[in-house]
């Protein structure tokens, strides 16, 4: 398979310099690696020493490295190199035949009462419960499970194992036992969004879990029950919200982060990994809680420090008012 330079430029836009239209590309390759028939990007430029020695028969950059790349040889000019190389990698999917077929595969389990598009993918082993709908071209992929009466927007892709609907963790305590809340709401998914394997996304409460159109969520994440996650919000693996927590549109969350429940996140936060966010964040901004790695025994002087930081704080202030006083 292979596409030919001007028809990237007809489909993508950007400007080809320093080599013909017929030019074949057989191969996307990363800029160290790429050879004479494969298209490379550069969109860092920490890279940039990459590009004088790469081979790639053409390279996409940035306005600001177009003269380096047109001495290396040929290149497309495009004013965000990484979103046009990401444009391209659907464009080869496309060409290739890769997109995944609408229908359901005969393994899967699809309710009478569920509404699935016809445009939508089914995949193997899925379960689509009771009163739940999957919107216009959206793909489930092998053993995704979406439970009664959760709804799945358009040109959605959930991978493998993602559950959508089980029940949200709550539990009333009486006399030492727990006594099941049943959860009485679902789960709303708009367009666009993408959400990566074995990530779990659990029904509300009363009201709905509400997940906003373009989110993406990285594989194993936790989204408890009455959570709400703004547009375009993305979530690194192994992150987990708990529930009644609402976050804004534009934010990150980092790997491992973990936000604690019944918070609100303004738009435009960004969480680093690890972080645990313990109170509303009002402002925007990147926000980072993590204490740094040492060896053992250090850590643990350290560690020790700390727990003496209050009564530290105590003795100043009380020395601070005798100075004062005297």
């Amino acid at each position: 398979m292979s596409l030919q330079l001007g028809q990237i430029i007809d489909a993508l836009g950007g400007s080809l310099e320093g080599a013909g239209r017929d030019t074949e590309i057989r191969r996307i390759a990363p800029l160290d690696s790429a050879g004479s028939g494969d298209l490379a990007f550069l969109s860092n430029p920490r890279y940039q020493s990459q590009l004088a020695a790469s081979r790639a028969a053409c390279v996409i950059v940035g306005p600001g490295m177009r003269a380096a790349a047109l001495a290396r040889g040929g290149c497309i000019v495009a004013d965000d190199p990484y979103a046009y190389f990401a444009r391209l990698t659907q464009l080869w999917v496309r060409a290739q035949g890769q997109g995944a077929p609408a229908g359901v595969h005969p393994s899967a389990v699809v309710d009478a009462q569920a509404q699935v598009h016809p445009t939508a993918c089914i995949g193997p082993l899925c379960v689509v419960e009771r009163g739940a709908v999957i919107g216009a071209h959206t793909v489930l992929k092998s053993r995704v499970t979406v439970g009664e009466r959760c709804s799945v927007g358009a040109r959605c892709i959930l991978h493998p194992g993602v559950v959508i609907g089980a029940d949200g963790f709550g539990f009333a305590r009486q006399q030492g036992e727990w006594i099941k809340i049943e959860q009485l709401g679902a789960v709303r998914i708009g367009d666009d969004v993408e959400i990566g394997a074995n990530t779990c996304i659990d029904r509300g409460a009363l009201e709905d879990t509400v997940i906003e159109d373009g989110v993406k969520l990285d594989n194993l994440i936790q989204i408890a029950h009455n959570v709400h996650i703004g547009r375009h919000t993305a979530m690194a693996g192994c992150s987990a919200v708990a529930g009644s927590t609402r976050i804004g549109a534009h934010c990150t969350i980092a790997g491992a982060a973990s936000i604690v429940g019944h918070l609100q996140l303004a738009d435009n936060v960004h969480i680093s990994t690890n972080t645990v966010v313990t109170h509303s964040i009002t402002k925007p901004g990147q926000y980072t809680g993590v204490f740094p790695m040492d060896d053992n025994a250090k850590w643990e002087k350290n560690a020790a420090t700390l727990r003496q930081l209050y009564k530290l704080r105590e003795r100043i202030k009380a020395l601070e008012q005798t100075l004062k006083d005297g």
